[in-house]
């Protein structure tokens, strides 16, 4: 029973991650300014984290304590995790088609593959190199020829931002993963986020001052709360929820979901009238998705006969 409600907590991050790439475009930046927005999410989503800690450890239970050892390796998490990561994401969201967006997001094992060489040591075989060989053609292909259409929303500048904002996050997986296994979960995600706020605050107050928010209407407040409370906050603690149960390959496949998903909203958007994001799609979009997806999978399924 577990394992099904873990999988049911990763299909809702899911659906809730490929509904913000609509959701945080149709802010920014007439409403909203991308660095402002993160702004927001910093202190709302990692303010709620904090109110949650309290709330739990309520009644005298003691906090972890941090190793004077590991306060430098939770800073890096902030500005990888947090800071580069998101302010990169929603610049580079503002930027670019959510279709793309959500594509190059799927090339977040391959970094995280090499990254780990980088800095664990972690052997890459053959095939493997194919895949980051793939892969990398893949986005840096969606990029050139993306950046050279006529489309409507895609940028070569947008994608390259979601290219390193996936850097970033992969930077995070493999910093953040030593950490998750020596204190509380909720423990970590709280500093993680004190940490990025040092980042962003001076970088997106200026945007966040500036919003307007008598010019919201009750689209645009459920907007915001959905990327506050939904993007930033429950799909955290759902992410926790399901790496007790399950492993974190099983939790990585479901970003394969993100491109699909935004696809088909996105035509459902278009079809109710909205901006028709899918209107940069070309033969260009499926093949270079396809490189990336087979880049995926020779990176990330085990080799026949391992365990």
């Amino acid at each position: 029973m577990k394992t099904y409600l873990a999988h049911l907590a990763l299909l809702i991050v899911g659906l809730t991650y490929a509904g913000n790439y609509l959701v945080a475009k149709g802010l920014m930046p007439d409403l909203i300014g991308p660095s402002g927005f993160i702004v927001l999410r910093v202190i709302g989503g990692g303010g709620l984290f904090w109110v949650l800690r309290g709330v739990l450890f309520a009644g005298g239970k003691p906090w972890d304590r941090i190793d004077d050892s590991d306060w430098w390796r939770l800073f890096a998490c902030g500005t990888t995790g947090v800071a580069a990561n998101q302010l990169l994401f929603f610049n580079g969201l503002d930027a670019t088609s959510p279709v793309n967006a959500s594509l190059i997001m799927t090339s977040n094992p391959i970094l995280v593959l090499g990254i780990s060489s980088v800095l664990l040591g972690t052997t890459i075989t053959s095939r493997k190199v194919l895949g980051i060989a793939l892969g990398a053609i893949g986005a840096i292909t969606l990029m050139i020829i993306g950046g050279q259409s006529e489309g409507a929303y895609s940028s070569w500048q947008g994608d390259l931002m979601i290219l390193l904002n996936a850097t970033s996050y992969g930077f995070y997986l493999v910093l953040v993963k030593p950490l998750m296994s020596k204190y509380r979960p909720l423990t970590v995600i709280s500093w993680v986020f004190a940490f990025g706020a040092i980042w962003v605050l001076p970088i997106g107050m200026k945007q966040a001052l500036a919003v307007d928010w008598d010019a919201f209407q009750i689209a645009d407040w459920q907007g915001l709360a959905y990327v506050v409370l939904g993007t930033t906050f429950m799909v955290y603690l759902l992410n926790i929820y399901a790496l007790r149960i399950v492993q974190p390959t099983v939790v990585s496949i479901y970003i394969y979901l993100q491109p699909i998903l935004t696809t088909g909203f996105s035509f459902l958007l278009a079809s109710f009238g909205g901006r028709d994001y899918t209107s940069d799609l070309g033969w260009y979009t499926v093949a270079c998705a396809v490189a990336i997806f087979l880049g995926v999978a020779l990176v990330s399924l085990p080799a026949r006969g391992s365990n």
